[in-house]
């Protein structure tokens, strides 16, 4: 997704993915992200007093078209509120939707156990914006706020995880093991390319190397997703 710091109608907020896991997909907004350290992040902008009315207006476009429904926000699913997320579990139930798909920060993972408890008539999967494995990377230039160092433990609440291409300071050996090991702990991964933002800019040359190298080994691969531009899923 783009730069969120607009305004809200700006943004697209539905979109239909008819690629690899095909599924739809709404961007809602919700509180805003409590973590706000993400030094690459300025996506907790979009927040607004019209939120209710705005993530209904993204929820009555779901058809249910392939059973399968990604939920993301500005943020983590437990900054969306309980009115928004009767209308999910609603909107899910009429338009027959099988698996729901979550994302979230690693400091909400003691919440997975309750959402899921919420929509127990569902196949819920949840997503962790993890970034990187790289520990020094991740916590010292990206700021992401997980302190925990064993791969396998910081997998074990989570089906999916976002990771992020193209910074000063990260290399070709640092994204190849992150998609090794994002395929090894994880069901599938999702490969978001830098765009610049109004705390960090993109490193082109690092995204060169990627798209000429890593990519064409990967870009097959049904169970990733790249994005190339924040925007290829339909919404931001």
């Amino acid at each position: 997704m783009k730069n969120r710091g607009g305004e809200v109608g700006e943004l697209k907020r539905y979109g239909l993915i008819e690629t690899k896991h095909k599924r739809e997909i709404v961007l809602l907004q919700g509180s805003g992200c409590r973590y706000k350290h993400c030094r690459f992040c300025d996506y907790y902008l979009d927040v607004s007093n019209q939120q209710e009315e705005i993530n209904a207006k993204a929820l009555s476009c779901v058809s249910g078209k392939y059973g399968v429904l990604e939920v993301i926000n500005s943020g983590s699913f437990g900054e969306l509120s309980m009115q928004t997320l009767h209308k999910i579990k609603e909107i899910a139930s009429q338009k027959k939707i099988t698996q729901l798909i979550f994302e979230c920060h690693y400091l909400y993972r003691d919440e997975i156990p309750n959402l899921k408890e919420f929509f127990k008539d569902f196949k819920v999967k949840i997503k962790l914006g993890l970034e990187s494995f790289d520990e020094a990377f991740r916590e010292g230039v990206l700021r992401k706020g997980i302190k925990e160092k064993n791969y396998a433990q910081i997998a074990k609440d989570f089906d999916e995880a976002n990771f992020l291409v193209g910074i000063k300071g990260q290399n070709i050996k640092m994204i190849e093991k992150d998609l090794e090991l994002g395929l090894e702990l994880f069901e599938r991964i999702c490969v978001n390319v830098m765009c610049n933002n109004s705390k960090m800019q993109a490193d082109q040359t690092i995204i060169d190397e990627f798209l000429q190298t890593i990519y064409p080994r990967y870009q097959d691969n049904e169970r990733i997703d790249f994005l190339l531009s924040n925007t290829d899923f339909g919404v931001g």
